[in-house]
């Protein structure tokens, strides 16, 4: 049956991918690492370790991002996306950067190595973003705009509460900037996007936009999870 029939009530293809994943988007609002960075009881080792993969992630998800703006329709399209990845280099890196240096946190030896979850998750969005059409890989990347968007509106007010009670906390004040206006606007640009590719797309080309949805969301799943609970790789 065709992904046309199954669109919601707002006619928005996006709206179908949301609710394709209700379940996983569950298990990520009940992730113990969420709570507790939220709550700002998160081990400080552990921020760290989050903070590195997230460096590394970002690092592979720029590409995916400008794959994107190369393969757009159309000037503004392409505008948007490489604006993205610009951001993710020059500004969340940095920001990155300043956090890992902030001598509270415990340091570490050596360079940090890719997570199983950060390494996959990130293979899988380059390999989709250049080998699949524009419309899955833009599908394939909504993830990391719209779920990080969402979640952020929560930990930033969690967040504010540990703030108000401890205006020197760690990483407090990095986890209240998650609800930024700017951010909740590219996810919301993102995602019309995602919406105005399905809209062209053919049928078979949106079921692969449903698939490459789901995957990369599981992928958030075990990202964050995996901070917490890590899945050390076998022995070299």
């Amino acid at each position: 049956m065709a992904l046309r029939a199954h669109t919601t009530d707002t006619g928005r293809f996006t709206e179908h991918l949301w609710d394709r994943t209700k379940i996983l988007r569950g298990a990520i609002d009940e992730l113990e690492f969420l709570r507790r960075l939220g709550d700002g009881t998160l081990p400080l080792d552990v921020f760290r370790t989050y903070v590195e993969q997230d460096s590394l992630y970002l690092a592979g998800y720029s590409k995916v991002l400008a794959l994107l703006s190369a393969k757009s329709p159309d000037a503004q399209t392409a505008q948007f996306w490489a604006g993205s990845a610009a951001t993710a280099v020059a500004v969340e890196s940095g920001l990155h950067d300043e956090l890992l240096s902030d001598s509270r946190l415990p340091a570490r030896e050596g360079e940090p190595e890719p997570s199983a979850a950060c390494l996959g998750y990130v293979s899988y969005l380059i390999a989709t973003a250049a080998t699949a059409s524009y419309a899955v890989g833009a599908a394939a990347a909504l993830p990391c705009f719209w779920i990080y968007a969402e979640v952020g509106r929560g930990l930033a007010a969690s967040a504010a509460e540990v703030l108000a009670a401890d205006p020197d906390h760690p990483y407090a004040q990095w986890v209240s900037t998650y609800g930024a206006p700017e951010f909740q606007e590219s996810a919301a640009t993102a995602r019309s996007l995602v919406d105005v590719a399905a809209d062209a797309a053919s049928d078979r080309d949106r079921a692969a936009m449903a698939t490459a949805f789901t995957v990369a969301t599981r992928y958030e799943l075990m990202f964050w999870d995996t901070a917490l609970h890590p899945q050390p790789w076998p022995s070299a």
